[in-house]
């Protein structure tokens, strides 16, 4: 099961629960029903694909001086630009988006690393050959 498709949905999966939880969580997060629910996910997706690394890129002086918490800052403006995208997921502002942005972050890192482990223990270990000539 290590098609990239799977893997796709294994990581939309694991960032719809980290937008519900987000939602449980942090209070001034709201997301209507189902639909916009997999819209957030879908966008948050492509926004973390193609324009995260971008803003990355030419913010990386700031990143340094800051010792990482502009991408903490990104990650809110994200989430905040979903929220102002979507119809059905509201986020308050600013601090809601830092809140929700990193509950959403601690969520994808424990469950990425929960099921990554899970799929080392259950894959078959590769013996080596055995060092034999045949003549």
């Amino acid at each position: 099961m290590n098609s990239p498709f799977f893997q796709l949905l294994l990581r939309w999966a694991i960032l719809a629960l980290g937008v519900v939880l987000a939602t449980k969580l942090v209070p001034g997060i709201e997301c209507r029903d189902g639909m916009s629910l997999l819209a957030v996910v879908m966008l948050l997706s492509f926004f973390n694909a193609i324009i995260k690394p971008l803003l990355v890129l030419f913010t990386l002086p700031f990143i340094l001086v800051t010792m990482g918490l502009g991408l903490v800052v990104i990650n809110a403006l994200l989430f905040l630009a979903v929220g102002k995208l979507v119809d059905g997921f509201h986020v308050a502002g600013f601090w809601t988006a830092v809140g929700g942005a990193l509950v959403v972050s601690v969520t994808n890192w424990i469950v990425s690393a929960f099921v990554r482990g899970s799929a080392k223990e259950s894959r078959p270990v590769k013996r080596k050959p055995d060092d034999v000539i045949d003549i």
